[in-house]
């Protein structure tokens, strides 16, 4: 809008001139300083949050790069710019993602998009990542039995968890006894969370030696290409990747809405709304993919 109003100053002057009524309105010199200072600060964020809006494409990891360019090159201050830009890009980012929940969330989210990983954290919080990678995978780890066994419960409502079924006793062959000696020798010699721990940390530090992919490329298909080298990793990928950056796509869930539900279709019931939105939300989606 300010860039817009600086655009059309001398249209502005021209019409608001020629009535006696309106000229209190014309602009001075002092309000287009202002106009220009905060045009200057504020112009090139329009083009990253468009770009942060996005459904099509992952957007979350993207913060936190995207932070450290505006800080770094699009924000500084520069020779000619006046006392109120200076101010405006200072203030800009200063507080807004200094929480420690938003912090953690976006350097996890960029250390596992394949084209950052790394580049925008330090050591120390490299080291912090690595160590909640492997927390949260196996936290992972532990709960896939649990649900297995509940869905198990779930398809066979006969199964009793405290009441087990007893098993058919089999008759004992030689090969199970020593079947049996080397089990237990093995199963002191190591713990299988050991195993699984050591195992995540091969592959952390195999995908954090692995150079950076194009940023062009979609994260969400190179870790689909590469589930076999990163079994484990690659889940906590789509647990962090789908998130959004903005709450664009919600904003635009509430327009549809609006355009669905109107004063002439007042009496629609929830169930017939939830179906129209999610098929007027479902075509829009198709139209910009094709």
């Amino acid at each position: 809008m300010i860039a817009r109003v600086l655009e059309q100053q001398n249209a502005l002057s021209k019409v608001l001139s020629a009535h006696r009524k309106l000229r209190h309105l014309l602009p001075s010199w002092q309000d287009l300083e202002i106009l220009e200072s905060v045009n200057k600060a504020l112009s090139p964020l329009q083009d990253f949050t468009d770009a942060l809006s996005g459904e099509r494409y992952v957007s979350i990891s993207c913060v936190k790069p995207t932070l450290h360019l505006l800080n770094t090159s699009v924000l500084a201050e520069e020779e000619e710019d006046t006392n109120l830009t200076k101010s405006l890009k200072s203030k800009i980012l200063n507080k807004k993602y200094e929480d420690s929940v938003t912090q953690e969330l976006l350097n996890m989210s960029s250390f596992l998009d394949p084209r950052f990983r790394t580049q925008h954290t330090s050591e120390q919080e490299t080291q912090t990542l690595k160590e909640q990678v492997i927390t949260e995978l196996i936290d992972i780890h532990q709960q896939q039995p649990v649900a297995q066994s509940t869905a198990a419960m779930e398809d066979n409502p006969e199964l009793d968890a405290e009441n087990p079924p007893a098993a058919k006793a089999k008759k004992k062959t030689l090969a199970s006894f020593f079947k049996k000696t080397t089990s237990t020798t093995s199963a002191a010699s190591f713990d299988p969370m050991v195993q699984f721990r050591e195992a995540v940390a091969a592959e952390l530090n195999a995908y954090i030696y692995m150079p950076c992919v194009d940023h062009e490329e979609d994260p969400l298909k190179w870790w689909n290409s590469r589930k076999i080298n990163f079994p484990r990793l690659c889940k906590l990928a789509q647990k962090y990747l789908c998130i959004q950056a903005t709450s664009s796509a919600s904003e635009r869930a509430f327009s549809t809405s609006g355009n669905v539900v109107t004063d002439h279709r007042s009496c629609l019931k929830p169930d017939k709304v939830d179906m129209l939105v999610f098929w007027q939300r479902t075509s829009q989606l198709l139209n910009r993919m094709f």
